[in-house]
């Protein structure tokens, strides 16, 4: 079976089914005569007489009947591969793992996967929330994740980052705080409160941010609390255990105890779409696509 081509078993499959080599050979667009020659070489191949000829019509033999059912499924399986390559080239087609910061988590999350649903409905779509920048970059440089939706800066030249939104910094304050019946806050007044913070050392933007705004406002934060998880977080503030300065995002989370008021000035957080710079899969580029028209102001 060496010699045995896909074409073979498509000139067969004709053959078998018309029982016929004349209208075999009009359903090929092909004449009669090569069709024939082609068969007999099949049968050569094979060892094995697939079609009993009559002045009349073509009969499967035994084999034939066998050996049709198993060219139909080659051919089938052909052209399933062949259509399954064309969407995966089209980015219709694959596998797409999400990392996310928690504040994006609750707000922008939900929206995407649906988004991505209804309009990728074959790529398989899967999401890792609460997950720390440095955790991303991480993720994404050893291929856990292929998509990252982060607090810049990230400082790794094999990443492609794109801002797509920045967020306002609002305050968290537990229920009933002094704070809490003011319209706005200025920075400077969260001075000697204490504060619950996203995990330092490295490991969260957010943290940093918070200092280095609290510093700026001529104050070193008294944080009382780290936490990996922005649900955490608020979940601390809601306790009473602190205030906490987070992306205005956050506040869609929803925690019964806490009240959310914006603070004056401009300040700001980036959100950004961090990818493996090498990494060119159409799928990937379609969710980019709609990420960036979901963000767009």
């Amino acid at each position: 079976m060496n010699n045995v081509e896909l074409r073979h078993l498509r000139y067969f499959v004709a053959v078998a089914e018309e029982r016929h080599f004349g209208r075999a050979a009009a359903r090929l667009h092909m004449a009669q005569p090569p069709l024939s020659q082609q068969i007999r070489q099949l049968e050569s191949e094979l060892g094995l007489q697939l079609l009993r000829r009559t002045t009349r019509r073509v009969e499967l033999t035994a084999a034939g009947e066998a050996y049709l059912i198993r060219a139909r499924q080659i051919i089938a399986a052909v052209s399933s591969a062949a259509g399954e390559a064309q969407r995966v080239a089209a980015g219709l087609q694959g596998r797409l793992v999400i990392g996310c910061v928690g504040s994006a988590t609750y707000s922008l999350l939900p929206q995407l996967v649906r988004t991505l649903r209804d309009e990728l409905p074959d790529v398989e779509v899967s999401v890792q929330g609460e997950m720390l920048a440095p955790d991303q970059v991480g993720a994404l440089l050893d291929g856990r994740i292929d998509l990252g939706l982060l607090r810049p800066p990230v400082d790794e030249d094999s990443l492609r980052l794109e801002v797509l939104r920045a967020d306002r910094l609002i305050v968290a304050l537990p229920d009933g705080h002094r704070l809490a019946a003011r319209a706005r806050l200025r920075l400077k007044e969260l001075a000697g409160e204490d504060f619950v913070i996203h995990a330092g050392g490295g490991r969260s933007v957010m943290h940093d941010t918070v200092v280095a705004r609290c510093r700026e406002a001529g104050f070193e934060p008294r944080v009382r609390h780290e936490v990996a998880e922005t649900s955490t977080l608020v979940t601390f503030v809601a306790a009473g255990l602190g205030i906490a300065v987070v992306p205005a995002p956050v506040a869609e989370l929803m925690v019964p105890g806490v009240t959310y008021r914006p603070l004056v000035g401009k300040a700001t957080v980036d959100l950004a779409a961090a990818t493996r710079a090498d990494d060119e899969a159409p799928h990937l580029q379609r969710a980019l696509a709609v990420v960036t028209a979901q963000t767009r102001p």
